[in-house]
């Protein structure tokens, strides 16, 4: 995870000043830019394996940023900035792809923390046990990290294949959503349990058509049910 390079995105000097040198003492390597669509081009040319994204920028604010990103398939890994403590930047960023957001003015050692469980995420996954899962006619692959649904293979972003397989591993069982981010983020989420709605709406939207679906449990959580389970 050391020497992995960090791309930071904001246009407030004194922000890009504090989180580098706090990343750069832990080993990362950073690059910088200013705007959206400097940030684009620094993506494309220097591939990071995480991008910290403001939202508000000059040219194309971040949300468009994203957005871009992961239209393209990109897989870089994004921490979105907010400038307020306002869910529905929260929800949007998460919507459109972003992995974690932190509100500004923030710690930046927790900017670190948050760098860092990212990549450690990514980077440790359980060794594949190789055993395939059936349910209906839905297929999912431990060691290849793909999943079909009859012929049609899924277009899975990391973490939604991993709350899939979470729920897969227990069909039918009720997973409250502090269990969910256990399992399929791995790290303790700082209680933001939105990001698994966020998450869980677009794998409904991917699974449809497919005899396998997420149903909610109001006030417990979710559960992965087959054609052949019975609420």
């Amino acid at each position: 995870m050391p020497n992995e390079l960090i791309l930071l995105v904001d246009d407030e000097p004194s922000i890009v000043q504090l989180a580098h040198m706090y990343l750069e003492r832990e080993g990362f390597r950073i690059q910088e830019a200013a705007d959206g669509e400097a940030a684009l081009e620094a993506v494309k040319k220097h591939r990071p394996a995480l991008t910290v994204l403001d939202v508000m920028l000059p040219k194309l604010d971040g949300f468009e940023v994203c957005r871009r990103l992961r239209a393209e398939n990109n897989p870089v890994a994004i921490i979105m900035l907010t400038a307020r403590d306002d869910d529905i930047d929260k929800i949007i960023g998460l919507e459109l792809g972003a992995d974690d957001y932190l509100t500004k003015p923030f710690n930046p050692r927790e900017l670190v923390a948050r760098v860092k469980a990212i990549l450690r995420r990514s980077e440790s996954k359980p060794a594949p046990t190789g055993k395939v899962l059936h349910l209906g006619d839905l297929t999912v692959d431990p060691a290849s990290r793909e999943v079909h649904a009859g012929e049609k293979l899924l277009d899975l972003r990391t973490q939604e294949f991993d709350l899939l397989l979470a729920l897969a591993e227990h069909r039918g069982l009720v997973l409250s959503r502090e269990q969910l981010l256990q399992q399929a983020w791995g790290f303790d989420f700082y209680g933001q349990t939105r990001t698994v709605d966020v998450h869980i709406a677009h794998l409904r939207k991917k699974l449809e058509g497919s005899t396998a679906r997420i149903e909610t449990v109001t006030g417990v959580g979710y559960k992965l049910v087959t054609g052949d389970n019975h609420p």
